[in-house]
């Protein structure tokens, strides 16, 4: 008897550093640092914590190019890949791919020009670095609002795949996909769907789920009902 796929075992398969995420390997577990982030030492003691308590892939924002210097000492030492999470800036993300990240998190459509994507993808390749295209129902594009009336599934999906042909387009595959919403059940919705329409590995997450609390209930609420699904990487 041949075993039915689940939807989990037919994403692609990517390399965030040594962890393998997607294709049928175990989901990964990730979160994200909160400290200053141009204190290595702050960064590497929350990294230390986390592998302890059993997380095996660990993100970091980088707001300024200034911040850059910092984030390669803490790749150096991290006993966990480093994922970089940039907003609009490509020469912060061409600088984290070059200067040890794992992944970079960050929207293709977000970081201007053409000549922009392309030099970005360009040190992705050189460096082997993949690249997670993060959707928020709370921060869609206005003429995709417009379009739907209101942030639902069919809109992030839009949203996703602007971003992912401008990828494709550029021969790069290496892609995960996320598609975060504070609403449980919109977030459900958003990954059942992508999950019919990409071939990409799913970082699944709650967004602004609020207090300890709150975030434990949504995070369990979405999460455990995807993961039930066989969706997620």
């Amino acid at each position: 008897m041949t075993k039915e796929l689940k939807p989990h075992d037919r994403t692609r398969r990517v390399m965030v550093g040594d962890v393998p995420v997607g294709g049928g390997a175990p989901v990964a577990v990730q979160s994200m640092l909160n400290a200053p982030a141009d204190d290595v030492a702050a960064n590497l003691a929350q990294i230390e914590a986390l592998a302890e308590a059993g997380c095996e892939i660990v993100r970091m924002a980088i707001p300024r190019r200034d911040c850059l210097d910092a984030f390669e000492a803490v790749c150096a030492a991290s006993p966990l890949p480093v994922v970089a999470d940039i907003h609009f800036d490509a020469r912060i993300a061409i600088e984290a791919a070059r200067r040890g990240a794992a992944k970079l998190r960050i929207n293709p459509g977000n970081i201007g020009a053409r000549e922009n994507v392309v030099a970005v993808v360009n040190a992705c390749k050189q460096h082997q670095v993949p690249i997670r295209i993060g959707i928020n129902s709370g921060s869609l594009e206005k003429a995709v609002l417009e379009k739907y009336g209101r942030p639902c599934a069919e809109a992030m999906i839009e949203s996703a795949r602007k971003h992912v042909e401008i990828l494709e387009e550029l021969d790069f595959h290496d892609i995960c996909l996320s598609f975060k919403s504070s609403d449980v059940m919109l977030t459900i919705e958003a990954y059942r769907l992508a999950s019919e329409v990409f071939p990409y590995p799913l970082h699944l997450g709650v967004t602004e789920a609020g207090t300890f609390t709150s975030s434990a209930i949504k995070s369990s609420a979405a999460l455990g009902a995807l993961l039930m699904d066989g969706l997620g990487d």
